[in-house]
């Protein structure tokens, strides 16, 4: 199953996709939210009406998550362009989930800031509480699904001024597009063989595979279950490979500039950079 959120912000309505249909499922469920996806979602959508989504706004396809749970300098080859060894141990950061706009919403430049970055990233969305796992199975076992996600950064405000962290960098306004659909585990065939890519202008950017992680998925959730619990409808974003304005290769964005992230299987996000 696939799940995405039709309409302006707060009036979002909470859509399955299935066999190519859509479907409104709103009569029953207030949103694609933590209790929704705690109740395994939906198993058949015999019951509910179809709905037509031309035209409208692709929303976010997750309501507002408790939290926003990012890891950070896990490709090989991204840590190379960065300057940086490889991790011994996750790198950790955070996101305010205030962050998070939709698939084709606008992405603002920071106030001051000459170093606005693009990353693409693989989004896993949990469906049940994840706390002292004993496993990495039992970690993809709490699971909802995978989303396209662009960690936008300012890299001034990352590095520079960071004051020893990221998060200065990374918990800009509309920092976090998403989308455009969450993706049920059972429509991945491996999450660690995904081709993903992104492009300002229609010019290539990154294009790589999760196959490069440096921690995959199940070790990422089991490792940090050691260290916190993620509640349904929390966000992970699982870092980004090379291909980013941190390289040096490539100008950082500026205002008028379009960026065109995507997962091959997940769909792809499309956002115009304004001034803000």
């Amino acid at each position: 199953m696939r799940y995405l959120r039709i309409g302006e912000p707060g009036l979002e309505t909470p859509v399955a996709l299935h066999e190519g249909e859509y479907y409104d499922l709103s009569g029953l469920y207030g949103d694609i939210d933590g209790d929704f996806l705690a109740r395994g979602g939906v198993s058949s959508v015999a019951s509910f009406p179809k709905v037509d989504i031309d035209g409208k706004r692709v929303a976010p396809p997750i309501a507002r998550p408790g939290a926003v749970v990012c890891i950070g300098m896990n490709y090989a080859a991204h840590c190379a362009e960065s300057g940086a060894e490889p991790p011994a141990e996750p790198v950790v950061f955070y996101k305010h989930p205030n962050t998070i706009v939709g698939p084709g919403d606008e992405v603002q430049i920071p106030r001051g800031s000459t170093r606005t970055d693009w990353e693409v990233e693989l989004g896993v969305v949990f469906g049940k509480k994840a706390g002292y796992l004993s496993s990495r199975e039992e970690a993809l076992e709490c699971v909802a699904g995978f989303v396209v996600a662009n960690d936008v950064s300012e890299r001034e405000f990352q590095i520079e001024r960071s004051g020893g962290q990221f998060s200065k960098g990374k918990a800009c306004p509309t920092f976090t597009p998403l989308g455009p659909e969450l993706v049920a585990p059972d429509e991945v065939a491996d999450v660690q063989k995904l081709r993903m890519w992104s492009k300002v202008n229609g010019e290539i950017r990154q294009d790589s595979n999760t196959a490069d992680m440096i921690f995959g998925v199940a070790e990422i959730i089991h490792h940090m279950s050691q260290f916190m619990a993620f509640d349904p409808g929390d966000l992970l974003l699982t870092g980004t490979p090379e291909g980013v304005a941190l390289s040096g290769r490539f100008p950082y964005l500026k205002a008028g500039d379009v960026v065109e992230v995507g997962i091959d299987g997940l769909g792809q996000t499309r956002n115009p950079l304004v001034q803000g």
